[in-house]
């Protein structure tokens, strides 16, 4: 198979629908399919052909207003250069299907969106008509689907899944991991709005007035960083608040195994929002107690509801609630690490791989199924 993967930002630009990219595609490409790939930022793809993206002076008209749309229409310019494919896979959302969709419907080439996260609640009707020429859809997690089927997309075209997990690595990190550090709290995310960094601040300070020893360390960077800083009493940890900054995916997976609770207190934003976050998929992977705010539900890829804990989004006493039975419950740690881990034994990539592939046989062959559940 002939595929063009279309995506904005590659690694070693920092988020997990890059690495969803980079991974799917070395897997894509592991099985034989040659896979040419359309971005902006990041690196070139490893045994991947890159189709140069020359800015366009529509393009450059419109990437004041949004760059993703901009990139978007240069991607329609370019799509009959690549020749013939079999399909063309956009990771991203209405912005690049505006100009992608009418585009790929003039050539007769099928059009599979993933959508990575919640679609904006701004522009419904937009949304719906730039979405109308995709052959198929893939959300990773409810809250895209749902956004999806609230633009009019039928259920039949909507594959709910997870992004994968490198199993055998993440395995090997837990395996070579100490003890877990007292009292430590960890989140991994970008420093955006969306992540919600500073309510976890403000319960963690709620916290520490009765666990003096507790320390929370946020790895990730962004826009919002000098103001979590604020919040948080200064960057440097005397709060008993650190910020690492980004890390590598090494020394990422080693503080997470050292960590006593993993917090993840995202929150639905009109523009932004949560699919299946892939930071606490690896947190339970690694077997270290996952706390999730009800925005970044983990339904229903992890179907084991007991293996990570669940406080309603914005709710600062029920977090307080959730860590501090957490960090009260260490002796529990080995049975809460097993059932974690079981929970996402199915998330190993060639496994999710394996079911992009067989999601496209689905459209291409146009046996769509009378309903689409999730794959976990």
């Amino acid at each position: 198979m002939r595929i063009l993967r279309v995506g904005y930002r590659l690694p070693p630009e920092p988020g997990g629908k890059e690495r969803h990219i980079e991974r799917l595609t070395r897997e894509q490409l592991l099985v034989g399919h040659e896979v040419i790939v359309a971005h902006r930022w990041g690196r070139p793809l490893a045994g991947a052909r890159t189709l140069p993206l020359p800015p366009s002076l529509i393009g450059r008209l419109v990437s004041p207003g949004s760059h993703t749309i901009a990139f978007g229409l240069d991607c329609a310019r370019a799509l009959p250069r690549t020749g013939k494919v079999d399909l063309v896979h956009l990771h991203g959302d209405h912005c690049e299907a505006l100009a992608l969709g009418p585009a790929c419907r003039r050539l007769g080439v099928p059009l599979v969106v993933t959508v990575h996260g919640a679609l904006t609640t701004r522009h419904r009707r937009v949304v719906a008509r730039a979405l109308r020429h995709a052959r198929g859809f893939i959300a990773l997690g409810t809250r895209p689907r749902d956004d999806l089927l609230a633009a009019g997309v039928p259920a039949r075209r909507i594959l709910t899944m997870s992004s994968g997990l490198d199993l055998p690595r993440l395995e090997r990190s837990r395996a070579a991991a100490g003890p877990a550090e007292p009292g430590l709290i960890v989140s991994v995310g970008a420093l955006e709005r969306v992540k919600n960094h500073a309510l976890l601040i403000e319960a963690f300070h709620a916290l520490r007035a009765v666990r003096p020893g507790a320390r929370l360390v946020i790895a990730g960077d962004g826009g919002e960083r000098a103001r979590l800083e604020q919040l948080a009493g200064g960057g440097g940890g005397e709060h008993g608040i650190s910020f690492a900054g980004h890390l590598a995916a090494e020394d990422t997976y080693a503080l997470v195994s050292r960590a006593q609770a993993f917090v993840l207190a995202s929150r639905r934003l009109a523009t932004a929002g949560e699919g299946v976050p892939t930071a606490a998929l690896e947190a339970l992977a690694l077997g270290t107690p996952v706390i999730v705010s009800s925005d970044a539900s983990l339904d229903p890829v992890v179907t084991d509801a007991g293996a990570y804990r669940v406080f309603r989004s914005g709710s600062v006493p029920e977090l307080v609630a959730r860590l501090r039975s957490a960090l009260d419950d260490e002796a529990a740690r080995p049975r809460v690490a097993e059932r974690a881990r079981r929970a996402v034994a199915g998330l190993d990539w060639p496994l999710v791989a394996a079911r992009v592939e067989e999601w496209y046989g689905t459209l291409l062959r146009g046996g769509l199924p009378h309903l689409v559940g999730a794959a976990s």
